[in-house]
């Protein structure tokens, strides 16, 4: 075996939604590789051992401190030769359980974006901020994936190399080709024709992503607009009866979880309401699908979206604006069709086959990976 790698994240389905190439990568070079996450247990079948760990989801939560521990324990019984971490707390409690060993490993850490920022308020940005000042010295290799993200690290100095990369690779081959019969078969289904105009965005129901804000937005809008929420979350049920309030329950439909290529192929247009984002794959895939986006005004959705050219931004939680591009967006086919076309030919960029090499190479400046293997068209179609 050509060493040890350990994966980290807060749960693992991040771990199955972005890096599963990477983990049949490094045992394709010979490295024995780990993954260590919370959340619910899901088998990972890129991985050797998976090693659940007891994380809380706030970071100031004591019983962290037992996730602290097996963390520790963890590095100190396999001697691992590289860590690469991910989602802000796990990054941090493993980043922790490494410093003062007296091995100690390389340490990758992969910002998905960071949880704060200029409008954050005080109490939150000290916290978040400070623990990434915190365990900046043990920080090799800090990739970040917005230009946000990218200045703030390099004015705090917050890893030993900071690298942009763009984002982790999105596997488009589940929307080629598009399953466009099927869209107008569910758009049917649904009750709507070629009069309505269906906006789509696809997250979890939670604060930072802000659903609400768009029930509001669509109140403001024509009859015809009508809001696609796929998903699940905490605030789902808040947010159907908030429709039923504004009296928009008939144009906002709440499918759960749902097959995500069917659903694009249905809708007119992306849209977002997102508090803060690191690269976001919702907007990325709806991109490729050719659609035009209509996305709030922060990070990650700025680094995606060049406003007039790929698509239209509005400031976060501006309710009115959001709901003037909406309706914009409905009237104009030409503009549709004009962002749309654009936004594919920037997606294309950030496919798996094209950020995975960049990744890799990052990778090589602290463990030995040579040239990183072709993703075949079967392995990728095998990351969904």
């Amino acid at each position: 075996m050509r060493g040890r790698i350990l994966f980290v994240a807060s749960t693992h389905s991040h771990i199955l939604n972005f890096h599963r190439a990477y983990l049949a990568e490094f045992r394709r070079l010979g490295y024995g590789v780990d993954v260590a996450c919370g959340g619910r247990e899901m088998e990972i079948a890129e991985a050797d051992a998976v090693y659940p760990i007891s994380f809380e989801k706030s970071i100031t939560s004591p019983r962290n401190i037992v996730a602290l521990k097996e963390l520790r324990q963890l590095l100190l019984d396999n001697h691992y030769d590289l860590i690469s971490c991910h989602t802000s707390l796990a990054s941090f409690f493993v980043r922790l359980a490494a410093s003062g060993l007296k091995k100690r490993p390389k340490i990758a850490c992969i910002s998905h974006g960071y949880l704060f920022d200029q409008q954050s308020s005080v109490p939150k940005r000290l916290l978040l901020s400070s623990a990434e000042k915190m365990t900046a010295p043990v920080t090799d290799l800090l990739m970040v994936m917005n230009h946000w993200d990218e200045i703030y690290a390099r004015k705090h100095k917050l890893g030993k190399k900071i690298v942009w990369i763009p984002g982790m690779g999105v596997n488009f081959h589940r929307f080629t080709p598009l399953p466009t019969q099927q869209g107008r078969t569910l758009r049917e289904e649904l009750g709507f024709d070629t009069h309505h105009f269906l906006f789509i965005y696809a997250a979890e129901f939670s604060k930072r992503k802000s659903q609400a804000h768009l029930i509001e937005a669509l109140s403001k809008t024509p009859e015809h607009i009508i809001l696609l929420l796929p998903g699940e979350g905490i605030l789902k049920q808040f947010c159907i009866e908030l429709a039923h309030q504004l009296g928009v329950s008939h144009r906002v439909v709440f499918p759960g979880h749902v097959d995500m290529p069917v659903w694009y192929a249905a809708a007119n247009a992306a849209i977002s309401s997102s508090r803060s984002e690191g690269l976001p794959f919702n907007i990325m895939e709806a991109m490729y699908c050719g659609l035009p986006v209509i996305a709030s005004q922060v990070k990650g959705h700025e680094d995606l979206i060049s406003h007039q050219e790929t698509g239209l931004l509005f400031p976060y939680g501006d309710y009115t604006t959001c709901a003037t591009l909406m309706s914009q967006l409905a009237e104009d086919a030409k503009l549709c069709q004009f962002l749309g076309e654009n936004a594919h030919q920037v997606a294309e960029s950030l496919s798996l086959e094209v950020v995975f090499p960049q990744v890799m190479a990052q990778y090589g400046a602290l463990v030995p990976v040579g040239e990183p293997s072709q993703i075949s068209a079967e392995f990728d179609k095998s990351m969904v």
